[in-house]
């Protein structure tokens, strides 16, 4: 059954001037701090729309930047292979530089005296690692299986950064893990027996007793380094 979505989408403007939409979810009680979701390369679609949500089951205001809007309005894709194929190519039609003008944009509209953190998957899980390197003020970066990381481990994160992969990921080698694993041997980087995308279970490589556990660690990853 589809999940009921419990937040809204407000407008958010880049240095650039570039406005693009951010789903917002907002907890129950006090906020113990927020967290900006990253998305796959699917967009901000329903699954990472639940993930914002369930974030702020947590405690946590979510927000969920539209990272897709430079390549077109509302962007929001399946798991087909069409959707995969159309993903990555918005993706690589956006430059880097953009993207993290829009994540830094998003951080400005979190960070209302709280403590700030990001968590990515996929694409978003690689941009989580870049987030921590390149933008000032998070408390914590949470990546699940990104594949860019190995490429950019010349850049030192700024804040604690946990790490998600699949043994089973078809489309990142276990010698990039390790490769990440010696620049940074304090880094706490998780494996699972999983393949890639274990953690949606919107799609065919869910494996739930992956997802819940590194969820668990996630959560505990953030309560640990969210304090002001």
């Amino acid at each position: 059954m589809t999940k009921a979505m419990t937040g809204r989408f407000v407008r958010v403007t880049a240095a650039d001037g570039h406005a693009f939409r951010t789903y917002v979810s907002e907890p129950a009680g006090e906020a113990r701090g927020a967290v900006i979701v990253l998305q796959e390369i699917f967009g901000i679609n329903h699954h990472i729309r639940a993930v914002t949500d369930r974030i702020a089951a947590e405690g946590y205001r979510g927000f969920a930047p539209d990272l897709f809007a430079r390549g077109g309005r509302d962007i929001e894709l399946g798991y087909e292979a069409a959707d995969g194929a159309e993903g990555r190519r918005i993706r690589m039609a956006i430059p880097l530089e953009a993207t993290m003008a829009d994540m830094a944009a998003t951080l400005a509209l979190a960070r209302q005296n709280e403590p700030v953190a990001v968590i990515g998957f996929c694409w978003g899980g690689s941009l989580a690692y870049l987030a921590a390197c390149r933008l000032a003020g998070l408390n914590a970066a949470i990546g699940y299986y990104g594949g860019m990381i190995v490429d950019h481990i010349d850049e030192k994160p700024q804040c604690p950064v946990e790490l998600h992969f699949g043994r089973n990921d078809p489309h990142i080698p276990l010698a990039g893990v390790a490769r990440i694993h010696k620049a940074y041997p304090m880094m706490p980087i998780h494996l699972y027996e999983a393949g890639h995308g274990f953690h949606c279970d919107e799609r065919k490589d869910f494996d739930a007793p992956s997802a819940a556990i590194a969820w668990q660690r996630s959560m505990t990853f953030l309560n640990e380094h969210m304090h002001s």
